[in-house]
């Protein structure tokens, strides 16, 4: 009985050791899982903050872009009413510079006894139509100044677009790393 008693002691005593061994490699355990939890909890909310950012990038690019558009649209509908009211007005004094050169060969042909006054007339003509052609080329300048501007302004619109082009390149990067991390974790045998 004694010996029966101290063999069952024995077998208690190593079951306790056994059981104290397991409990503290499933407290490792845990505490190793937990921190692999933390891990791709914090790692979820990084991939979602980026998903944010990048879907604002997007949006802000959107209506940047729709804006630009709008703004060139206006700008180069107000240059063609523009060439088209300075055209008309130059078909106009063409015109006018038609009928008075017209008036002046009548008035040489019925009054040649007045050459002194009709010297005088095609003098002041002269000068109107050199005023005239002054005006003209004052009009083309400011013409050419503003396609001038437009075509800058294109350019920079250009370089924007490719800098928030590049920036949504680096985002999506960004978003592959993240997908490739979050597989990869996924895979991992202690997550399962």
């Amino acid at each position: 009985g004694v010996l029966l008693y101290n063999h069952l002691q024995q077998k208690v005593r190593n079951a306790e050791a056994l059981a104290q061994k397991y409990k503290q490699q499933q407290e490792a355990l845990s505490a190793q899982l937990q921190v692999v939890y933390e891990h791709r909890s914090r790692l979820e909310r990084s991939l979602q903050k980026e998903r944010g950012e990048h879907k604002k990038t997007k949006e802000d690019f959107l209506v940047y872009k729709l804006e630009a558009q709008e703004a060139l649209n206006k700008e180069k509908q107000d240059s063609m009413n523009r060439y088209g009211a300075l055209s008309s007005q130059h078909k106009i004094l063409k015109n006018q510079h038609d009928d008075v050169k017209k008036q002046l060969l009548d008035l040489q042909l019925q009054h040649n006894s007045l050459k002194l006054e009709h010297r005088k007339s095609l003098e002041s003509h002269s000068q109107k139509l050199s005023q005239l052609q002054q005006q003209r080329d004052s009009e083309v300048t400011n013409l050419q100044d503003t396609v001038y501007k437009l075509r800058e302004e294109s350019k920079l619109l250009r370089k924007a677009h490719l800098e928030v082009h590049s920036q949504l390149l680096g985002a999506q990067a960004q978003m592959e790393e993240f997908r490739q991390l979050k597989e990869a974790l996924q895979k991992m045998p202690g997550l399962r």
